[in-house]
């Protein structure tokens, strides 16, 4: 029963003297550093943790130091916001942050020459820029705490740009990868993130539609899993199959398994633009997918089950497309 009232959050209640400005602005971007989110005025959460604590002491102290008021306490909610609610609320937060470094990785990426030269100003120019956003991503990716969506979208654009500036540097992955054959990836475990949208969700539909009928699938916390044996990662951090360049992990994994089936071209196509949201292909399907596949994850917490809902409506979109092409 005990462990049942422990929170599983930790609350910074704080006021904060009207001047000087600067204070309050210096307080708020200390607390936009460690992650904290608002769930009212004044009122910051964070996960429970050793590191949460310690950050919301130090932010504490120097409210006090400033002349403000602050209390620091372990909270659960009862009435009101869910925990699903707090949790979404970091989701956001973070997801924004990733949206914000995948655009500027854009803008960098549209900025360079097709033919970029060793002496070209831009280069060293753009090494600088991928150079602060990998800082940032790291950052961001520290305060990540539940695995909000785009990181891996990101870092494949970062990738692909380091690829471009370094095309034969040690460590930058190839825009073009080697194909891997479809009998070598039978007979594994598919791992990746908890909380399937469209790109996984897609991704494993075309696992067991393509490679492995009989593939097994693990659903994991995006930090901290360390890979077993017979396990292959997809759209996940560092996993075997993810984004590369401006591509989703689904059309990564067509082209590396060579998929050549028509109909699975304008899937990837709507997968990407919903998956990227930078409207590369336009598909005028794209909306309508979109829909079903968040009214899918609403309606739906448990992973097997919204692999099974989406698994239907992928069977019956890539049967749209290879009629239509006949």
């Amino acid at each position: 029963m005990q462990d049942s009232l422990e929170g599983r959050w930790l609350l910074l209640i704080h006021q904060i003297p009207p001047k000087p400005n600067y204070f309050r602005v210096k307080i708020w971007r200390r607390l936009q550093r460690i992650g904290a989110v608002a769930v009212k005025n004044s009122v910051y959460v964070l996960p429970k943790s050793d590191q949460a604590q310690e950050d919301f002491q130090w932010t504490l102290r120097e409210i006090i130091a400033g002349g403000g008021e602050a209390t620091l306490c372990e909270a659960r909610f009862v009435e009101g916001l869910s925990d699903e609610q707090i949790e979404e609320l970091f989701e956001a937060a973070r997801s924004s942050d990733y949206r914000q470094i995948a655009e500027e990785a854009r803008r960098i990426a549209k900025s360079l020459p097709a033919n970029l030269r060793a002496e070209d100003d831009r280069r060293e120019q753009a090494e600088t820029d991928v150079d602060r956003l990998k800082r940032r991503l790291a950052e961001v990716a520290a305060i990540d705490f539940f695995g909000a969506p785009g990181r891996e979208a990101a870092q494949g654009l970062l990738s692909g740009i380091e690829a471009r500036l370094h095309p034969t540097g040690l460590g930058a992955r190839s825009a073009t990868p080697a194909k891997t054959s479809l009998e070598d990836l039978r007979g594994y475990t598919w791992v990746t993130r908890k909380g399937l949208h469209v790109d996984r969700m897609a991704s494993a539909w075309l696992i067991r539609r393509f490679i492995d009928p009989e593939a097994h699938f693990k659903f994991v916390p995006a930090k901290g899993y360390k890979v077993q044996p017979r396990e292959l990662r997809f759209d996940m951090f560092e996993a075997e199959f993810t984004h590369e360049a401006d591509h989703c992990t689904f059309e990564v994994m067509i082209d590396r398994l060579g998929l050549a089936d028509p109909a699975l071209r304008p899937i990837a196509e709507i997968v990407h633009d919903i998956d990227l949201k930078d409207s590369k292909f336009a598909r005028p399907e794209s909306a309508g997918i979109d829909r079903l596949i968040t009214g899918v994850a609403m309606a739906h917490k448990d992973d097997e089950a919204r692999l099974a809902r989406a698994s239907a409506l992928f069977d019956d979109l890539y049967e749209y497309f290879n009629r239509k092409r006949g």
